[in-house]
């Protein structure tokens, strides 16, 4: 199991990018695999994502559909449309926002 004695994060705090959002957690969960990058999700009509601007702040980590973010130092969350915000330093779990559609649950498309 992968931890973060540096995380300064409360656990539970919430952020919100556009149709991304981030949940501070504690430790990084057991069975999470490096995943290269700093992309947390792509506009599928726009072309624009939500990345972090400090590549080297940062470590993205998967499992299965689960996306994780460690933020070593600092690091900037930005997209073209929206206001980056500062992420502190901790462990992050990412979600793409999804919207209800009676046949399905589905990303909403940026």
């Amino acid at each position: 199991m992968h931890s973060s004695s540096r995380n300064s994060q409360s656990q539970g705090t919430i952020y919100r990018h556009g149709d991304v959002l981030l949940s501070a957690i504690a430790i990084l969960p057991s069975g999470v695999q490096k995943r290269t990058g700093v992309t947390l999700a792509s506009g599928e009509v726009t072309g624009h994502s939500h990345r972090i601007q400090q590549q080297d702040a940062v470590q993205l980590w998967v499992r299965g559909n689960e996306l994780f973010l460690e933020v070593k130092e600092a690091a900037r969350l930005i997209h073209e449309e929206h206001r980056a915000i500062e992420l502190p330093q901790g462990v992050y779990r990412v979600w793409k926002q999804r919207e209800y559609r009676p046949d399905a649950y589905v990303e909403v498309e940026d």
